[in-house]
């Protein structure tokens, strides 16, 4: 027995992703404190710390890690949040992911392996004094 997706519920996860990709940590605090799940994905298994990381907002990947959002969930495709910052060369997302307690070795390929891939020597240095 299937439900039909309520269209309010939709257009509220909408704008939470929406807000993610434009990095507006404050309003989504306040939607997660307010029992948005920190978790929430799309229909890719994109996490909100995935798509803020992946559009380079550290203050809302920051804020969603703080209020418990997993900073090794991936999506479905094995890609972690610092997999896909290393891959774009956001340093400070990257250090804010890695203060949030992520693993450079969670996901496929890994954010490890990522900086290997690209040659990213001091990323290499960053995840190995971890």
């Amino acid at each position: 027995m299937s439900e039909t997706p309520d269209p309010e519920v939709i257009e509220l996860a909408s704008k939470v992703f929406d807000l993610a990709r434009t990095g507006d940590a404050d309003a989504l605090a306040a939607y997660v404190d307010a029992g948005v799940p920190a978790n929430l994905t799309n229909d890719k298994g994109d996490s909100l710390v995935m798509l803020a990381a992946y559009h380079g907002h550290p203050a809302a990947v920051s804020a969603l890690l703080a209020r418990g959002a997993d900073a090794d969930r991936a999506n479905d495709r094995g890609q972690t949040p610092l997999a896909g910052a290393v891959f774009k060369g956001e340093d400070a997302v990257i250090h804010a992911l890695l203060a949030g307690g992520a693993n450079p070795e969670a996901g496929t390929p890994s954010a490890l392996d990522t900086a290997r891939m690209f040659g990213k020597t001091e990323l290499l240095a960053l995840f190995g004094s971890r």
